[in-house]
């Protein structure tokens, strides 16, 4: 698969060992972070991150910022993003289980470096249950 990832000044360690473990899960990754500490402008990360998912250049994306609000705001401000917020492996699975979440939200600020690792294989590893929630799904998108 194809992960686009981005992320403001307070994700920058855990995007670059996240990036590394998709590279060795075999994924090809498009980074829109910043590879800085200095503060830095969430959007000017994020929106760049969900438009690769939002026009298919890449199938996920993964965005990190200090309490992942800002950056999940902003990805959802885009058609077809579902960006969920998660900071426990359940929330995870569901946001992919019942939601089709396609933009894994972190904040860098609240997990550690080994859940954040963790939240992503479970993102990527879990699939969208179907049935009773796509219905659900596409009412999210206004008309």
């Amino acid at each position: 698969m194809t992960i686009a990832i981005g992320n403001d000044h307070a994700g920058t360690e855990y995007k670059f060992e996240i990036v590394n473990l998709l590279e060795e899960l075999g994924h090809k990754v498009i980074n829109f972070g910043t590879n800085e500490e200095d503060s830095m402008d969430y959007p000017d990360t994020i929106h760049p991150t969900a438009e690769a998912v939002e026009t298919s250049q890449a199938d996920l994306g993964i965005i990190l910022c200090g309490s992942g609000n800002g950056a999940q705001m902003t990805a959802n401000k885009h058609q077809g993003i579902r960006a969920a917020l998660c900071w426990n492996n359940e929330l995870v699975a569901l946001a992919r289980q019942h939601n089709n979440a396609n933009i894994l939200t972190i904040p860098a600020r609240f997990v550690s470096l080994q859940q954040a690792l963790g939240f992503v294989k479970i993102f990527l590893d879990t699939p969208f249950e179907g049935g009773r929630h796509q219905n659900r799904v596409e009412k999210i998108a206004c008309s």
